[in-house]
């Protein structure tokens, strides 16, 4: 009698909705809807790649390796991983006006930021702010967790450490005098990681907070003075931080640096001669890495990358050429022909 009544609690409503009566509809495939409809889909497949491809081709991307390998190089003298504060000059000329708004980036090649280890060498609580996680920072972070006098480092992490901090300043030259091209660094990094995942402590002044505590080992300078010229860019919430801590998924990757829409290059860079003056600071060619700058206009479609372009137009012929054999074997087996 107990079994009994429990079945009948546990017994969903005896509706058409719980037991799956209601009215449906399912499409009965046959040749007269299938062949038109690989073709539609295969042409409108078509028409969106040659559009993308079209479009990426028509973005501008320049592309200036500074690594330093070879002996001509201008930044051959900086690669020296002993040298400090070195500071090189690449010279470059733009044929056409470089449509903006620009985009400039700083690229790294077989620099394995998605490696496990790397990624979880962090400490999410330290980076929102937790002042209890500045003294004592997590198991995580090591061995970037403390210093040679066991004092906390913050932020702590492989991560962290191993920040980006070369510079770039651009010029254009007229006639033999520079003009330096402002750079806009505001809004690069991420909303969500700005407004939500990074905090800074709540203590004024800010440097009040890392009191006890140590810069990492590889940085110039603690997070709260990253950008002395602007306040509201210190600490976790530093732009160029932010960018950094947000790991790339493969191997060879860019990250952006700055934009280029002020002042008289709001259009873009007119044709001439530039010359871009860098602080080599982040040697790479311990770990056979590259690393280079990247100039970047972009379209409705983002960046450069005729790949969409070529997979809509080779899945798009695939589904053409598809509906063209099942149109033949349906032709052949449909009307046979006469003996």
């Amino acid at each position: 009698m107990v079994k009994h009544e429990t079945d009948q609690v546990n017994r969903p409503d005896n509706t058409a909705f719980t037991q799956q009566r209601l009215p449906a509809w399912q499409p009965m495939l046959s040749a007269g809807i299938v062949i038109p409809g690989f073709a539609i889909i295969g042409l409108a497949f078509i028409g969106i790649g040659v559009a993308l491809f079209v479009t990426s081709r028509n973005i501008q991307v320049l592309e200036l390796d500074y690594t330093g390998v070879a002996a001509n190089s201008p930044c051959f003298r900086c690669s020296d991983p002993n040298l400090r504060d070195c500071v090189c000059t690449l010279e470059f000329s733009i044929d056409k006006l470089f449509e903006g708004p620009l985009f400039f980036y700083y690229g790294l090649s077989n620099y394995f930021q998605n490696y496990r280890r790397y990624g979880v060498s962090r400490d999410g609580n330290q980076l929102s702010g937790n002042l209890e996680n500045f003294q004592s920072p997590s198991d995580e972070c090591a061995p970037y967790q403390f210093d040679s006098n066991n004092r906390s480092i913050v932020p702590c992490g492989a991560i962290a450490n191993s920040k980006f901090n070369d510079t770039f300043t651009l010029y254009q030259i007229v006639r033999g005098v520079r003009t330096e091209v402002p750079f806009d660094g505001k809004g690069i990094a991420w909303w969500s990681d700005y407004n939500v995942k990074f905090r800074n402590p709540t203590i004024t002044p800010l440097r009040n907070a890392f009191n006890g505590t140590v810069k990492p080992i590889n940085w110039p300078r603690p997070v709260y003075e990253l950008d002395p010229n602007n306040p509201a860019n210190n600490g976790f919430i530093n732009q160029d931080f932010l960018v950094w801590m947000r790991r790339a998924a493969l191997s060879d990757f860019r990250k952006l640096y700055r934009r280029i829409t002020e002042g008289d290059y709001a259009e873009g860079l007119p044709a001439g001669n530039y010359s871009l003056v860098i602080a080599y600071n982040y040697p790479v060619l311990s770990f056979e890495g590259r690393k280079k700058v990247v100039l970047s206009n972009v379209s409705w479609m983002g960046g450069k990358n005729e790949f969409l372009g070529i997979a809509y137009l080779v899945i798009g012929s695939l589904c053409v050429v598809m509906s063209v054999v099942m149109l033949i074997v349906y032709a052949k087996f449909k009307f046979p022909e006469e003996d």
